[in-house]
C-alpha cells in the first residue's frame, strides 16, 4: 500500500476492531494488575462503534471527516479515561490532515505527531511517566525521520512498529504517574504498562495493514 486513502482508513478501522476484540481479555489481565480493568472492555468497545460510524459514513465522506467521526464516537461510547485520550488523538489527527486525500509517510507522522500531542495535553502527562506516549511519541519520531528520509508508506510503518516494540520494552524501567497506577509507583517498575500496550497494538495493527 502505497498511501492509505477512506476506503483503506475504513478497513483499518476494522483491523483495529477486530484486533481489540481479540486482544480485550489480554488488555483486562494486564491493567488488573495495577488499574481498574477496563481498558479491554474500553477499546473493544469504541472501536466497534467507531467502525459502524465509519462504516455508515462511506469512503465518499473523506479522511479528515472520517477520523473525526471516529474520534467522537469513541468519545460518546468509552467516556473512561482511555477512551478520552484516544478520541482525542482521533480528533487531532482529523486536524493534523485537512484536506488530504491520501496518507503517504508525511501526513502518517503528522498525524501521529498530533494525536501523541492530543493525549499528552488532555492527559497532562509527558514522556517518561509510564503510558501510552512512552510508545505514541518515538513511533512519532521515528515516522518524522521516515518521512524526511523519503521513505515510502510500508517501510515506514514496518519501522515505526519496530521502534513500538522496543518502547513498550523499556516502559517496563519506568515508574507509573498517572491514574490508579500511580498508588503502586515502585510495584510498576518491571511491569509493561497497559496503555503503553495499546500504543504498540494500534501501530502494529495499522503496520499489517499497510503491507497487506
Amino acid at each position: 500500500m502505497d498511501a492509505i486513502r477512506a476506503e483503506d482508513l475504513i478497513d483499518l478501522i476494522r483491523a483495529w476492531r477486530d484486533m481489540f476484540a481479540a486482544q480485550r481479555e489480554f488488555l483486562i489481565a494486564l491493567d488488573g494488575k495495577v488499574g481498574d480493568s477496563d481498558l479491554g472492555i474500553t477499546m473493544a468497545k469504541s472501536f466497534a462503534a467507531a467502525y459502524d460510524a465509519v462504516a455508515a459514513e462511506g469512503p465518499a465522506a473523506g479522511l479528515t471527516k472520517l477520523l473525526r467521526s471516529a474520534g467522537a464516537t469513541m468519545a460518546k461510547t468509552a467516556p473512561s479515561t482511555m477512551g478520552t485520550l484516544t478520541a482525542t488523538g482521533f480528533l487531532r489527527g482529523a486536524k493534523a490532515l485537512e484536506g488530504k486525500d491520501a496518507i503517504g509517510t508525511p501526513e502518517l507522522a503528522a498525524f501521529w505527531r498530533a494525536y501523541t500531542t492530543g493525549i499528552a495535553e488532555r492527559g497532562k502527562a509527558k514522556v517518561g511517566d509510564k503510558t501510552i506516549l512512552d510508545v505514541l511519541d518515538p513511533v512519532a519520531r521515528v515516522l518524522e525521520a521516515q518521512a524526511a528520509s523519503g521513505a515510502a508508506l510500508a517501510p515506514a510503518l514496518a519501522a515505526a512498529a519496530e521502534e513500538a516494540e522496543a518502547a513498550l520494552e523499556r516502559t517496563k524501567t519506568l515508574v507509573a504517574q498517572h491514574g490508579k497506577a500511580a498508588a503502586f509507583q515502585e510495584k510498576t517498575r518491571g511491569l509493561q504498562d497497559a496503555g503503553a500496550t495499546v500504543g504498540v497494538l494500534l501501530v502494529k495493527t495499522m503496520s499489517e495493514v499497510a503491507t497487506g
